[in-house]
């Protein structure tokens, strides 16, 4: 009998050992993520408070001389004219994830709730679609804007960026796939057409989805760069990317002053995250299990 509890003990010990190891690994894994995560950030911030002759004689990790130096800020918000590009980029941002809200959800509605001769092949057009790089279909597409008259229009570059997101499309199906059916035939049966099922009733209760879809294609707008160098050439019509862009050139670039222009980018798309992190994990997570 004491052998069989000795075994269980020594068996106990292992599993403890063993798990103890284990979660070590596991949190020195988030360690060592955070660690390369953060450390760009770290430099970005360091640099930003440093001078152009400081930044050519140190390293990028090393401390700047004066915490104070605030020059780097001013001069990027000045010369890069960062007031017009956050303004430019505001509008381009609420417009293009409104269209790209109400298209995507307008369409997982149809594809989910409606059966109809041709529904795989669409999904299936559309899973395709992710898998042709996009950079493959610039010729054709800035040749599409150019006959349209949309280069160096700030109208043509939202229609551009509002174009169907498929990441949007599957976020709303595998939302209205965990929405009860029956919500829909009664408030057919009640009399309620199916613009109305839509927009009274299953709309407001994807939220979770909506939040998530917004956040992810806000940011994409916000942060992107390709595009509106290409089809924003005008000084009057540059985002918070192209300004940035300004500072740099093929013989010098002022990467203490990008640094510091990088930070002031980052502080709107923080506070959205802040506020509404939580409804992005649970829009993510809500289509992962049915039920």
């Amino acid at each position: 009998m004491s052998n069989v509890t000795l075994s269980v003990q020594s068996t106990n010990k292992k599993a403890k050992v063993q798990r103890t190891v284990i979660k070590t690994l596991e949190y020195l894994a988030l360690l060592l993520a955070c660690f390369i995560a953060l450390l760009p950030l770290w430099s970005s911030f360091t640099t930003s408070f440093k001078t152009a002759e400081e930044y050519g004689s140190t390293n990028a990790m090393a401390l700047p001389q004066n915490w104070l130096n605030f020059e780097n800020y001013s001069q990027v918000w000045t010369q890069g004219d960062m007031l017009r590009a956050f303004l430019t980029s505001a509008c381009v941002v609420v417009v293009v994830v409104t269209v790209s809200v109400m298209m995507g959800s307008m369409l997982a509605y149809v594809l989910n709730r409606f059966r109809f001769p041709g529904n795989g092949l669409i999904r299936n057009l559309f899973m395709i679609a992710t898998l042709i790089p996009g950079i493959a279909m610039q010729v054709t597409t800035y040749q599409i804007m150019k006959d349209l008259g949309f280069l160096n229009s700030i109208v043509g570059y939202m229609i551009l960026m509002s174009g169907t997101d498929v990441i949007s499309i599957y976020i709303f199906l595998q939302y209205f796939e965990n929405l009860d059916g029956a919500l829909d035939e009664s408030a057919v049966l009640e009399g309620c057409t199916y613009f109305g099922v839509f927009f009274k009733i299953l709309l407001p209760l994807t939220k979770p989805a909506i939040i998530t879809v917004a956040v992810l294609k806000g940011v994409g707008v916000y942060n992107e760069y390709y595009s509106a160098n290409l089809y924003l050439q005008s000084n009057s019509w540059r985002t918070i990317s192209t300004a940035l862009y300004s500072f740099s050139g093929p013989f010098k670039s002022s990467y203490n002053i990008i640094c510091a222009g990088v930070l002031l980018t980052l502080i709107p798309s923080l506070i959205v995250f802040l506020f509404f992190q939580k409804q992005v994990y649970a829009g993510l997570a809500s289509g992962s299990v049915k039920g």
